[in-house]
């Protein structure tokens, strides 16, 4: 791969992704009690030295390309991925992972008062972090059920910005505490769910993270193959392509076994020849499942 990675299209990769995630998305979407399914957007950096990619400029002597994902906590997997150098910004890419369909739950990089104004109009649900210097305007508490075990800080409706730059509308800001004790502030459009459930939303933001973590980890990401556009995109979904079908995997042949394993101790066994047989036995019973169901041959799986 990496000897004719410079010379395939990137875009070829790209396309490839996006079939294989809607094909596992339709069989490992599960329910995570929210009005709608979310969908959270968030971008990583790759670097390496400068002189490595110099079509890629980043800061200093690093140069560096930036995925930005729009990730499904519902099914474990990336819904779409839009690549760029390192230097573009989170907030413009961002408009191209929007989906009316699903909820918005960003942080601050994607926080713009014009933005969610727009929203609202184009009924675009969203949780999205606050930056820590925007000015509350007219604020009116919402009536809720007060609880000592709830994290939530304050729940209010208001008008964001300065008079210089002021949201037309009235938006819902929700204050919760962390796990670390921080108070986060999130604005968000749902009327109808708790505090509660807006601070959970939001908190499934980390699963992203996590995402991203165990990419750059396991799939050895930031060792790059080639230097040419091609080769790095080329490399970069095909880890994503890596990591989507070893979920579909597992999640597949999670539902058939009765031993519990971690999707990371999964990954380990799978690569190290030491699954436990109930797994094997699993793995194999659903590949063959999906054989019969797409008219594909197996004849050879062992």
């Amino acid at each position: 791969v990496s000897k004719k990675a410079k010379e395939v299209p990137y875009d070829i990769m790209k396309r490839l992704l996006a079939l294989i995630i809607s094909k596992c998305n339709r069989q490992t979407r599960r329910s995570l009690r929210f009005p709608k399914p979310l969908r959270v957007v968030d971008s990583t950096t790759v670097t390496v030295g400068k002189n490595r990619l110099p079509w890629a400029p980043y800061h200093g002597e690093r140069a560096g390309v930036k995925l930005h994902v729009a990730y499904s906590p519902g099914s474990s997997l990336p819904a779409d991925v839009v690549e760029t150098t390192g230097l573009r910004h989170d907030g413009p890419v961002g408009e191209q992972l929007t989906n009316a369909q699903q909820v918005l739950v960003e942080d601050r990089a994607y926080f713009k008062i014009e933005r969610l104004d727009r929203f609202v109009e184009q009924h675009q649900l969203f949780v999205i972090r606050m930056k820590d210097n925007i000015e509350l305007h007219q604020k009116k508490s919402l009536k809720r059920l007060s609880s000592t075990s709830s994290s939530v800080q304050a729940d209010f409706t208001c008008q964001l910005g300065t008079k210089q730059c002021r949201s037309t509308k009235r938006h819902r800001v929700v204050i919760f505490r962390d796990a670390n004790g921080r108070d986060i502030r999130v604005v968000t459009n749902l009327f109808h769910a708790s505090a509660e459930t807006i601070a959970d939303m939001y908190q499934q933001r980390w699963t992203v993270e996590v995402f991203f973590r165990w990419v750059k980890q396991y799939l050895n990401v930031p060792t790059l193959f080639g230097t040419t556009e091609n080769a790095v995109y080329n490399q970069l979904f095909g880890a994503f392509i890596a990591y989507v079908l070893l979920r579909w995997l597992y999640d597949q042949t999670k539902k058939r076994t009765n031993v519990s394993l971690s999707f990371i101790s999964f990954v380990r066994r799978f690569f190290s020849g030491q699954l436990p047989l109930d797994w094997k036995s699993g793995m194999a019973a659903a590949l063959f499942e999906y054989a019969q169901i797409y008219g594909r041959r197996m004849s050879n799986f062992g």
